[in-house]
């Protein structure tokens, strides 16, 4: 698939500090890169270390998942940047057992809330405070259509958890809003990020079929995708930027999905 490419306002967050977690690949790293194209200071996290080719203004190595985690990159983020204006909390994924939900232990239950949950509810916890004593801030979380289409062979225990982290980002929205932070959900459903890539690949070498197919039956088995294709890093990055930006001044408490129409309910 070729990558879609976006015009960028190189000033647009120019006076912006931005954190965004899991910010080296896929949908992070395609939020870091589109944001700095707007001008923003963006620091970003990942378990590995940065990869080689890649530059942002502050790098903090770390696992947000857990509580040492969130204080070391706050300890970076406080010492740098003096706080943040945008908050993007992108980190998520399961490595949960396939087999529904007899195979799911509870670590793997606490490992996965861990990681679509607390990572965000601890960082803005640390993170609001300055926020809120500049009186401006725009949160952002990304959540997962799975909350509303849970698919139970695998993923029932992140399914659960993003739908937890919608209900909290909400509940926080009626919080911080009257306090001039704004907090929004970004809901995706396929999108064709390298790891996406790499497990096409992988069906079409097991099922013996070319990676067309194999990115078809993955489509099917969400029900189908009405617009022929999965979504893109860029086009996720591209929605983050607008509602982090002065555009969606008005825009609080929501969840937009992007997901070329998968979730077949309105």
């Amino acid at each position: 698939m070729t990558a879609q490419r976006f015009s960028a306002d190189p000033s647009e967050f120019a006076t912006k500090r931005v954190l965004v977690t899991g910010g080296t690949k896929g949908m992070g790293q395609a939020i870091v890169q589109r944001l700095t194209a707007g001008g923003a200071t963006v620091a970003t996290t990942a378990r590995s270390p940065l990869p080689d080719g890649q530059k942002v203004e502050l790098f903090v190595q770390a696992d947000v998942a857990t509580p040492e985690g969130v204080e070391k990159v706050f300890g970076e983020v406080l010492n740098r940047l003096g706080g943040v204006d945008i908050l993007v909390n992108c980190v998520g994924g399961s490595s949960a057992p396939s087999g529904g939900v007899l195979a799911l232990s509870d670590e793997d239950w606490q490992k996965t809330i861990n990681t679509n949950l607390f990572a965000a509810v601890r960082l803005d916890r640390r993170l609001l405070p300055g926020m809120l004593k500049q009186g401006s801030g725009v949160i952002i979380h990304i959540s997962s259509i799975q909350r509303r289409l849970p698919l139970f062979e695998a993923t029932l225990a992140y399914a659960a958890a993003k739908a937890a982290l919608t209900t909290y980002s909400k509940g926080l929205s009626k919080e911080v809003g009257p306090k001039g932070i704004r907090v929004n959900t970004v809901a995706p459903g396929f999108i064709e990020t390298t790891a996406a890539q790499a497990l096409i690949a992988r069906l079409a070498k097991k099922d013996g079929i070319d990676e067309g197919a194999a990115r078809e039956r993955l489509m099917d088995s969400l029900g189908g995708i009405p617009i022929g294709r999965p979504g893109r890093p860029e086009e996720v990055a591209e929605l983050v930027a607008f509602l982090v930006s002065d555009r969606a001044a008005s825009i609080h408490g929501s969840e937009y999905v992007i997901d070329g129409g998968t979730v077949p309910a309105v």
